[in-house]
């Protein structure tokens, strides 16, 4: 039997969280913490709600999580008008460095791992990826595919 999608989905996803890690531990942030960082830089002012429902995460480990970037200086947590329960999460300027050099190191790995494929073999990858992901989550297929580039 030949290899299937998900031992490749497998393969990358251990090769990219890998690079990642080792590129962002440089900066203090270890792979876990990363899909945080990188919300509340894409949504500043973002609830924890908000947060814990996009990431799909139980609200214990985000807000394990939330603590812990708040504790090493990567997230402000703040309410807003000063009262009430609830309060909005933004990123610190050294969170906001780990946010940019996180696209930095993503693009790295992207050319790293397209290079053996010319201009249009990239795109045809890509858009296949985006139309197996469609299929499997309508909603949320493709963040960070095909518009990767233009929303980082």
């Amino acid at each position: 039997m030949g290899r299937t999608l998900s031992y490749y989905a497998g393969a990358m996803y251990r090769d990219f969280s890998g690079f990642t890690e080792a590129r962002l531990q440089e900066l203090g942030l270890h792979y876990g913490s990363l899909f945080f960082v990188l919300y509340i830089g894409k949504h500043p002012g973002c609830s924890p709600s908000e947060l814990t429902k996009a990431l799909r995460v139980d609200w214990g480990h985000s807000q394990r999580s939330v603590e812990k970037l708040v504790r090493e200086g990567f997230v402000i947590k703040e309410r807003p008008g000063g009262g009430g329960r609830a309060y909005q999460l933004t990123l610190t300027a050294r969170g906001q460095e780990v946010f940019e050099e996180s696209h930095r190191v993503f693009f790295e790995w992207d050319e790293q791992k397209l290079s053996a494929l010319n201009g249009e073999e990239r795109q045809q990858l890509l858009s296949l990826l985006e139309r197996v992901m469609r299929r499997s989550a309508p909603e949320e297929a493709c963040e960070g595919t095909a518009k990767k580039k233009e929303e980082f």
